[in-house]
């Protein structure tokens, strides 16, 4: 029998939760995207309601988060573009002990991702957040080496899609804090230096209109890796959140997710004051 998932988003409508369903029948066939929940329907010119979300994706959209909590044996907490949200949308399937995966971006601030993590604890239950990115196999080498300087580069909006470099970069040095952040691009195409502990440093950069997701990367050892990550990321992300779901094996420690949400902040405060070192 399926393990039923419970979707809990802000507005449903969003590449994430329109994608999800598909990608337990594609790769995760043990999961089954069995009801949803929003908050609001899409804000966004010929968006979705979330009845017409449901109708379009054969997923019952209940009338509560209550009762999306109590029939799902799982859950997940979307709203991947508006992490402003994940406190309140986790206060109350972090008090449930059922299994719950968070999605990115996990929180604004490091003070919102420690006490989302608090909720957790103080409910007892598993959860995690991590980017697909996490998983693209081109960058499981560079996790068992020890990278000291990095080069990183994708596409998208920095405020949205840093995270998807910042997260594979966090594993590579280990869960190593920030220390300080500097930007050193323009407005156009951003660009933030950001050093942690022990001396590493990584240059993340953004371009909106495309590209890929890329990595040079120059490790203690004097050795050299060049990265580029493919898109079957998302095949390996689903299959270990479907692990995660069956054992509660959690695949990112949440030391990683504080690192990461921390550079992710000092990183973005950075680009308002560029050249300047700001410190966490």
């Amino acid at each position: 029998m399926a393990i039923k998932v419970g979707l809990i988003d802000y507005y449903l409508d969003e590449w994430h939760a329109n994608n999800y369903p598909q990608f337990f029948r594609d790769w995760a066939p043990q999961l089954e995207a069995a009801f949803a929940w929003a908050k609001i329907d899409s804000p966004h010119p010929g968006g979705l309601t979330s009845k017409e979300w449901e109708a379009k994706y054969g997923v019952p959209v209940l009338d509560t988060m209550e009762e999306v909590i109590e029939k799902s044996d799982v859950l997940i907490v979307l709203s991947p573009d508006n992490p402003e949200m994940h406190e309140e949308l986790c206060a109350l399937p972090l008090k449930s002990g059922k299994r719950t995966y968070i999605d990115k971006t996990f929180a604004e601030t490091r003070e919102s991702a420690q006490r989302i993590f608090a909720m957790a604890e103080e409910g007892g239950t598993p959860c995690y957040s991590t980017s697909a990115l996490f998983f693209a196999k081109e960058y499981q080498p560079a996790y068992e080496q020890q990278p000291m300087v990095i080069d990183s580069c994708g596409p998208g909006l920095f405020p949205i899609y840093s995270i998807h470099q910042l997260e594979p970069i966090v594993a590579m040095f280990k869960g190593a804090m920030p220390v300080r952040a500097m930007s050193v691009g323009s407005k156009a195409y951003p660009m933030v230096v950001i050093e942690f502990e022990g001396g590493r440093r990584a240059k993340i950069a953004t371009f909106e209109p495309g590209g890929c997701f890329a990595m040079n990367i120059a490790c203690a050892d004097s050795s050299f890796l060049s990265v580029q990550a493919g898109w079957d990321f998302w095949t390996y992300f689903t299959k270990d959140l479907a692990l995660f779901f069956e054992s509660g094996k959690i695949p990112v420690p949440h030391e990683n997710t504080l690192s990461v949400i921390t550079a992710r902040e000092i990183a973005i405060k950075a680009l308002d004051k560029p050249f300047e070192w700001i410190n966490v």
